[in-house]
């Protein structure tokens, strides 16, 4: 399998675990929370969401990354992280602002239709996630955030 397909994998791999992390979280949350206003339930469990999902996918995309920025002297390659970061981040940033106004919609609506708190997020993420992966992906591959160099 080429190189860049691996990324790719393990890039959506580190997302998807992220995210699997924070719809537990989330839901726990929203539950707990269901007792506030619907935009305040939505606006705290979007946020509970956000610093679940970036500590996991931080820590996970640190730890399969470590030894790519390495060089042979044990020095930091401070350019190619750079300029991957930037791409990683003009990537993830474009389908956080969708999945923001989408996650955050979703659930607002599903708790004004009277769905149980736990279940909107659930779900309200989970459409949400779809949309973030397709867009992220997309947004990568625009990108060339893993080109093939062979």
């Amino acid at each position: 399998m080429k190189q860049q397909y691996k990324e790719y994998l393990k890039l959506n791999k580190n997302i998807l675990l992220g995210f699997s992390a924070s719809i537990a979280v989330s839901a726990i949350a929203s539950q707990s929370l269901s007792g506030q206003q619907n935009y305040v339930n939505t606006t705290l469990t979007l946020v509970v969401d956000y610093v679940v999902y970036f500590t996991t996918f931080g820590a996970l995309f640190y730890l399969d990354n470590k030894k790519k920025y390495m060089l042979e002297s044990g020095q930091v390659d401070r350019q190619g992280l750079k300029r991957d970061l930037l791409k990683i981040i003009s990537s993830l940033g474009i389908g956080e602002v969708i999945y923001t106004i989408s996650r955050w919609s979703l659930q607002y609506y599903l708790l004004a239709d009277s769905y149980p708190a736990y279940l909107s997020s659930i779900i309200a993420q989970s459409i949400s996630t779809c949309i973030y992966m397709a867009i992220v992906n997309l947004s990568a591959k625009l990108m060339r955030l893993y080109k093939d160099d062979t």
